[in-house]
């Protein structure tokens, strides 16, 4: 299987550390408001590769975060945190945008 490297920015052979083994560290869905596709996108390519993986006959480790959780408004590390500025605009607090 071919995977694109972003790094080499090439298309290249899929290869594990320890042969018949996957672990993959993934980004989940964002929580701080609703899914739209441009956050769906990424998490629904990770979930599809993975299963193609298990497929493959390959064991699957996966983790996957929550994502933004704890993150800021900016990549350059400023502004503010995205959970709380969801739950000012929804007046709720910041567990329960979570757990919605």
């Amino acid at each position: 299987m071919l995977l694109y490297n972003s790094a080499t920015h090439k298309k290249e052979e899929f290869t594990t550390h320890t042969p018949g083994r996957v672990e993959m560290y993934t980004c989940g869905p964002t929580v701080y408001h609703f899914a739209h596709i441009g956050n769906l996108r990424s998490y629904i390519m990770e979930d599809v590769l993975e299963k193609f993986l298990r497929y493959s006959g390959y064991d699957v480790n996966r983790v996957m975060n929550i994502t933004d959780v704890g993150h800021l408004s900016s990549d350059a590390d400023t502004g503010e945190d995205k959970m709380l500025k969801g739950a000012k605009r929804e007046h709720k607090t910041v567990m329960e945008i979570a757990q919605f």
